[in-house]
């Protein structure tokens, strides 16, 4: 496969590049961020591109291609609503829209997050941001899955980890026995994203018990 990644300067799209640089079903990989990610690879393409609201310059640049992993993403801490509906569900689905015309077979997969709420009625105003964005993208691809990780034990040697994570990582053999279904590892959503995109899976929404299935399976 040929594929589309985002997000790759931060912890989890970091992790999921390494998973698709390492992974023999992927042929090519092109990146497209606002900066570089910093890694060199023969199977590795980027493009950098300042504004994801306007994409006119670069959209010839993404056909040819048979999946997106869209990695990128904000926290909501200190946003309003409106301002975290522009950067998580505008954003997303502008790029979203320009690859479908680009590429209308394409398998999107889309990092969402435990909780979301697909209802999009919920009190957690993330959840229902998240929740409308995964329901407009299951509309937009016929082929696409929304992924909900919890808990994410790092890839050792990566750059962008979290530093909050070298305080808490020792506690993942127990967050692993007493919460098995909020835990999983970076390079199991990083596997379960590859074989979502080339063989599929049951269901449009994977939580995190779906994402160790698909990996190990």
């Amino acid at each position: 496969m040929k594929i589309i990644l985002t997000g790759t300067t931060g912890m989890v799209g970091e992790g999921v590049l390494h998973e698709c640089l390492l992974s023999p079903l992927i042929s090519e990989v092109l990146v497209v961020g606002r900066k570089t990610c910093g890694t060199t690879h023969a199977k590795l393409k980027e493009i950098i591109h300042a504004d994801f609201f306007d994409l006119k310059t670069i959209a010839p640049k993404l056909s040819g291609y048979q999946a997106c992993l869209f990695c990128l993403g904000v926290s909501s801490v200190g946003m309003n609503e409106s301002d975290y509906t522009r950067m998580t569900h505008t954003l997303t689905l502008g790029f979203a829209n320009a690859l479908a015309q680009a590429n209308p077979q394409l398998c999107f997969c889309y990092i969402s997050g435990a909780a979301t709420d697909s209802s999009e009625k919920g009190k957690s105003m993330w959840a229902r941001v998240k929740g409308k964005t995964e329901n407009d993208l299951i509309k937009l691809f016929p082929n696409s899955y929304m992924f909900r990780p919890g808990y994410m034990q790092p890839t050792k040697g990566l750059k962008n980890t979290l530093k909050y994570y070298k305080y808490i990582k020792w506690m993942y053999p127990f967050f692993k026995l007493v919460f098995p279904g909020f835990v999983s590892t970076l390079a199991e959503l990083g596997q379960a994203m590859i074989k979502a995109s080339s063989v599929g899976y049951s269901k449009k929404i994977l939580e995190v018990k779906d994402i160790k299935k698909l990996a190990n399976s």
